[in-house]
């Protein structure tokens, strides 16, 4: 598993995972928050398995 996201991407995928868990909590209480865990945990590990079939990177190639 090689890293396929940059830091922003990472950043942005943290808080928004946070921000659909709370919905649990706060809000509508619902449990479809729980979807926040699939941006939550790709963002801490730095890979999205949907950007490798995709393609996409937004990780820097560093030289």
């Amino acid at each position: 598993m090689t890293r396929n996201e940059g830091t922003i991407d990472r950043v942005f995928r943290v808080v928004l995972g946070l921000a659909l868990l709370s919905l649990i909590v706060v809000g509508p209480h619902t449990w479809l928050g729980l979807v926040g865990l699939i941006p939550l945990v790709t963002g801490f590990v730095g890979f999205c398995p949907l950007y490798r079939v995709l393609g996409i990177s937004t990780c820097r190639v560093s030289a």
